[in-house]
């Protein structure tokens, strides 16, 4: 069987979209805009707007933007950072735990809504394989827990 790279990502892309389209309303609901959940989501790994916008492949203007907006609403807040007294951290707030918890409920549910038409046999290579193509082409290790260990070869 020969895969189509392009297509398939096409197909992830209205994947997406249809998820994200079929969330809108319980998002409104919480106060968010798509990608404002998705900085919002971002913050305790990467609690510093650069290593956000690097993370989430967004220009930093724009995670000005979505954090100063996320600040206003109470999501998240501002704090200096004890380790280099000129940087600040963010950090969630009880309300912005809350609003992310139960916005990426909502994304997890339609998602699985839509994983239920893949037969339940073929759901965990699916889940794997996605796993194994988001990973940094940077990564050398390409096998996940469980599986045998694989390495490939870095090319120049």
């Amino acid at each position: 069987m020969s895969v189509d790279g392009a297509q398939l990502w096409t197909l992830n892309q209205r994947l997406l979209a249809v998820v994200l389209d079929a969330c809108t309303g319980e998002l409104a609901e919480l106060g968010l805009e798509t990608k404002e959940l998705f900085v919002l989501a971002e913050v305790e790994a990467s609690p510093y707007p650069a290593e956000i916008a690097t993370a989430l492949l967004l220009p930093k203007a724009s995670v000005t933007v979505y954090v100063r907006n996320l600040v206003a609403k109470g999501f998240i807040r501002r704090e200096i950072d004890e380790a280099d007294l000129r940087r600040h951290r963010l950090v969630l707030t009880a309300q912005g735990t809350e609003a992310r918890d139960r916005s990426l409920a909502a994304l997890a549910a339609e998602y699985d809504r839509r994983l239920a038409r893949v037969t339940p046999r073929t759901a965990p290579s699916c889940g794997a394989s996605f796993r194994r193509c988001s990973r940094p082409h940077e990564s050398m290790v390409t096998s996940l827990p469980g599986e045998p260990l694989l390495v490939s070869a870095v090319t120049a």
